[in-house]
């Protein structure tokens, strides 16, 4: 039984990683990709939010320009982009598997994997200022800071993609290829220690030193348990095991589609759907507008 159910796994079309080839007319060979079911849990949950974002842009718009929230109109600027990209990357997946797009491949993932990292980086570093009196001020030293992260993360990846040719995105690679494990784990590892340093602190006696908004440690658990879960995924792969690559892949399809409409309904929805109406106390002005409100906040 155990082996008919690694069986079952490892010849999975979903999760599968592409190998085989396929002789083209012009002689060029193209690599078989994932299989349709795994491009459609792709494709099909970033288009449904782009689509529900696009229908409620000119509601959005307007309350942004109501309440001129620099706050909220940096992230939803953001959030397009990502969403933007995000979706090409769902759509162009066959452009990992076919001969000459290389280079368009890798530079689309590395401008979709960084306008990611760049929402989660600067989402997390701005709520836990200490204060939202001068959000703008705090916004900004945010962005600053994780653009600066941002920026090295990308230049370190460019280097080992097109100067050392490490097929970082690449799926057909298997187990075969140490450096690109080497260096997801360590991307997996350092998210994964400062989500986990956040909740460690958060239960600690420490607690008080962190901002009171339960919507927000539940964001930050979620993403704690997504990145371990890849950290051990990108682990099994290095040491070859395939098991690995199909839990890798999971935690892909997770993120990709299920991300952005995860952060958006946790940060985002409360603040369009509020009435307009003006706080006296400029903390909880400052709150509302980054949207962050609980109903079980105290």
């Amino acid at each position: 039984m155990p082996n008919n159910i690694h069986r079952i796994i490892a010849n999975s079309s979903i999760f599968q990683p592409p190998i085989s080839e396929i002789s083209g007319q012009d002689g060029q060979s193209d690599r078989q990709c994932h299989g349709f079911v795994y491009d459609a849990f792709l494709l099909v949950p970033a288009l449904l939010f782009v689509v529900y974002m696009a229908v409620n842009a000119k509601k959005n718009f307007e309350k942004l320009r109501n309440r001129r929230s620099y706050v909220m109109i940096s992230y939803y600027a953001l959030l397009w982009l990502a969403s933007g990209l995000n979706l090409a990357w769902c759509s162009l997946q066959s452009l990992q598997c076919a001969t000459g797009k290389e280079v368009a491949w890798n530079l689309l993932s590395l401008l979709t994997i960084s306008a990611l990292l760049c929402l989660e980086i600067s989402l997390v570093g701005f709520l836990l200022q200490e204060s939202y009196a001068s959000g703008l001020e705090a916004l900004a030293r945010t962005f600053t800071i994780s653009g600066i992260i941002v920026g090295l993360d990308m230049l370190l990846k460019a280097i080992y993609i097109f100067g050392f040719g490490v097929p970082l995105f690449s799926n057909d690679v298997g187990t075969t290829h140490r450096t690109k494990w080497g260096l997801w784990i360590i991307h997996k590892l350092l998210l994964t220690a400062a989500y986990g340093f956040i909740l460690f602190v958060h239960f600690s006696k420490w607690r008080e030193k962190l901002p009171p908004r339960p919507a927000f440690y539940n964001y930050v658990a979620i993403m704690f348990a997504v990145n371990a879960i890849a950290l051990f995924a990108c682990g099994f792969s290095a040491i070859g095991i395939g098991f690995g690559i199909w839990l890798y892949n999971l935690t892909v399809i997770c993120y990709h589609s299920l991300y952005l409409p995860f952060l958006y309904v946790t940060f985002l929805a409360d603040f369009f759907q509020e009435e307009d109406f003006l706080l006296d106390n400029a903390y909880y002005s400052e709150m509302r507008d980054a949207g962050f409100f609980d109903a079980d906040w105290d």
